[in-house]
């Protein structure tokens, strides 16, 4: 019974914490809802450019690939290895929903970077990577979650709950936290590292304006590309070890 109302606590942690505001916002007011429309706006180009270059580069396949198509097929393969790599050999399904993941945690991590967000003026707060946000990375953990619960109950049956007392009963509530604590620990780890880079980047353009951020932000390029191959890695991981109980 402890168990349960620390993981529902540890649950409603987790939607409280989505709810923390640093700096002002813009809000938009959807039906019955209140939508934060910086991250909506922000979203809605990352998932333009996703579908804006897929459409262009794969609309006129050819036999011997173009460049568009070559290097989107490259991705496709890089992202198919590294489902297998986690997953094992029942990876086909998941690698629509993995390579989601990445992609987009892809795209927005280097739209801080390179997109001038800064310059577009809004009523309130200003523009910023999606994943910049806790209620975009909490959001993309979240189905994470969903994900491996359903691989392990899909394959497993019931039988999938069994895990919580390997190899002793005594672990019961470690094992029942552990899982709980996952989409935690992706969320935070990807809005930490990506709100560093860009806050990092922000003070040293005030302070030295003109050489010393060159670099800070190619190294912000590359530890953004790390974290979204970290998350999809992770997502891919624990589907995996869900569906056979030995990774």
């Amino acid at each position: 019974m402890n168990v349960i109302l620390c993981s529902s606590n540890m649950l409603k942690g987790l939607y409280d914490i989505s709810g923390v505001e640093v700096g002002q916002h813009l809000y938009w007011q959807i039906g019955g809802f209140q939508v934060h429309a910086q991250v909506l706006i922000t979203s809605w180009v990352v998932i333009a450019i996703l579908l804006g270059s897929v459409t262009v580069a794969v609309r006129n396949p050819q036999t011997i690939p173009t460049n568009g198509q070559n290097f989107f097929e490259y991705v496709l393969e890089f992202i198919r290895d590294l489902s297998k790599t986690q997953i094992g050999e029942e990876y086909g399904p998941w690698v629509p929903f993995i390579g989601t993941m990445f992609l987009f945690i892809f795209v927005s991590n280097w739209s801080g970077a390179l997109l001038p967000w800064k310059l577009i003026e809004l009523p309130h707060g200003e523009l910023a990577a999606p994943t910049n946000d806790i209620n975009t990375t909490v959001a993309l953990a979240l189905p994470t979650s969903v994900a491996y619960f359903y691989a392990g109950l899909t394959k497993k049956g019931l039988g999938y709950f069994g895990k919580y007392i390997q190899p002793t009963p005594i672990l019961l509530p470690i094992n029942i936290l552990e899982d709980f604590t996952k989409p935690l620990s992706l969320s935070f780890r990807l809005f930490g590292n990506i709100l560093a880079d860009e806050l990092v980047v922000v003070v040293l353009v005030s302070l030295v304006p003109l050489v010393v951020p060159i670099p800070v932000m190619f190294l912000g390029l590359f530890t953004s590309g790390i974290q979204a191959l970290i998350f999809a890695t992770l997502a891919a991981a624990y589907i995996g070890e869900s569906m056979e109980g030995h990774h």
